[in-house]
């Protein structure tokens, strides 16, 4: 397993989905807030430009589809993991959907697309945390037992822990990748102290980017893109 870390966080490919109007009012969320659409649109443009044009990566921009309010949170429907992606039974009923255009998307991206079938099982890309290493699934209330076990089986190079997550959203709600090796977790004063920790990090490049607007309906920046590393192909 020594190798596997090589590269980690190393990227060249990400799919972004744009914002519908039908968010601002009904896109799923666990407090009623009042969502400014135009300012969550200009957020998210910022987002994509960031992922362009200082990130470098090649970026795939689904439409958004109004039938669909959440659609922009793109990671809660695959987990891509080298060149294989699981698109997931998301918990939502109502977020199922949204798997068909990734799907298509990653498909023509020539990764293998392994599908979530069993009804038995949910799981939201927001509750699997990959860190290079190994995955972290949170069983949350999205995400189940069984989602967790069809991730192991379907990435048997890695080791998969479960994470019980009683409040909040997802697991990555709390916490996230902030470079090789270095989880950051928030704590009530998530922003200062991940700012401190990210300002250690001398050999990676910090990069403020506004998500005011879509924190209101529980969406955090990871959730706003799919990242896959794609290797040339010899």
């Amino acid at each position: 397993m020594a190798g596997v870390m090589t590269g980690f966080g190393n990227f060249t490919h990400a799919v972004v989905r744009a914002i519908p109007s039908s968010l601002a009012k009904e896109a799923l969320r666990m407090n009623v807030l009042d969502v400014d659409l135009v300012k969550a649109q200009r957020e998210h443009e910022v987002y994509v430009g960031v992922l362009k044009h200082k990130l470098g990566l090649q970026v795939i921009e689904l439409p958004a589809d109004e039938s669909l309010p959440d659609c922009v949170f793109v990671e809660d429907v695959a987990v891509v993991c080298g060149d294989t992606a699981l698109i997931t039974r998301p918990g939502a009923e109502s977020r199922r959907k949204e798997t068909e255009a990734m799907r298509r998307a990653l498909k023509e991206l020539d990764l293998n697309i392994v599908e979530m079938s069993d009804e038995n099982a949910t799981l939201d890309g927001g509750d699997v945390l990959f860190t290079g290493r190994e995955f972290f699934v949170g069983l949350s209330k999205r995400t189940n037992q069984k989602g967790a076990e069809i991730l192991a089986d379907v990435f048997k190079d890695y080791a998969v822990s479960t994470v019980p997550v009683t409040d909040g959203l997802h697991l990555k709600s709390f916490c996230s990748m902030g470079g090789p090796g270095l989880i950051v977790i928030g704590t009530s004063e998530p922003a200062q102290k991940a700012l401190k920790v990210f300002e250690k990090l001398k050999d990676h490049m910090l990069i403020p980017v506004s998500n005011m607007e879509k924190v209101k309906v529980d969406g955090a920046l990871t959730c706003c893109s799919v990242l896959i590393n794609k290797k040339p192909k010899v």
